[in-house]
């Protein structure tokens, strides 16, 4: 069944200080195969854009079995799922010398660009065009909602860039994964490495909005929240392992 594969080599620029695998060096990776691989299918930037259609991710699931390390090649294979009336699942698989690595899976909606009204499969798909989909699963990860953050305490203040941006003029996936890190200290990385991830993106984050992020950590995990003007716009939790 189909899979598009792709190797990245970790460059000095895609690592932390502790030479593992940035999380935002990640998502990067990811969309770049899930761009890729639509291209293949024939639903890409270039089929889709003009007709004012385009694809937001909405949620993100991404488990580690081990750290990922500066000069390892990352083997990503990606895969659609037969979407389900609006909602479009990818699923992935990570591996680095044969060696499975991590998994991750994630959650899309198609738009009209012009307004952002979330468009049904079919308003571009065919059923015949899902007949050779691989049916297989990465991950059956189910548990999409974040518990909201209660009497979090408030870590950090980002205002929106410009180099945030994206071609949808909004911020982009993967920089709300250096956000992320940033309510981080150094020390708090020290021997860690991150095990898993989850993310929503709630509301889109334009340029000159403040986002406030809060934090707070329950039952070994991390949960944090990007507000703004106490609007949660992104939701976060995330898990630590030892190395």
């Amino acid at each position: 069944m189909y899979r598009h594969k792709k190797v990245y080599e970790l460059r000095y620029t895609d690592v932390d200080a502790f030479d593992n695998l940035k999380p935002s060096s990640l998502l990067s990776f990811l969309q770049e195969s899930a761009c890729l691989s639509a291209d293949e299918l024939g639903f890409g930037y270039a089929d889709i854009a003009p007709k004012n259609m385009g694809f937001i991710i909405v949620n993100w699931y991404i488990d580690f079995f081990r750290p990922v390390k500066l000069g390892d090649k990352l083997e990503v294979h990606t895969w659609p799922l037969r979407p389900k009336f609006l909602i479009f699942l990818r699923d992935f698989e990570l591996f680095v010398n044969g060696e499975k690595v991590g998994v991750a899976t994630a959650r899309w909606c198609m738009v009209d660009t012009e307004n952002y009204s979330v468009l049904p499969a079919n308003a571009y798909f065919k059923e015949e065009d899902f007949v050779n989909y691989n049916t297989e699963r990465s991950i059956d990860f189910k548990a999409w909602k974040i518990p909201a953050i209660e009497d979090g305490e408030k870590v950090y203040t980002k205002k929106v860039t410009y180099s945030d941006y994206d071609h949808y003029f909004h911020v982009n996936n993967t920089k709300y994964a250096d956000f992320l890190i940033d309510a981080f200290s150094v020390e708090e990385f020290k021997n860690k490495y991150i095990k898993n991830l989850q993310v929503t993106y709630v509301k889109q984050c334009k340029m000159g909005e403040k986002i406030e992020f809060f934090r707070c950590e329950k039952d070994g995990a991390y949960y944090i929240e990007g507000k703004v003007d106490e609007e949660v716009r992104v939701q976060f939790k995330v898990a630590f392992d030892e190395v």
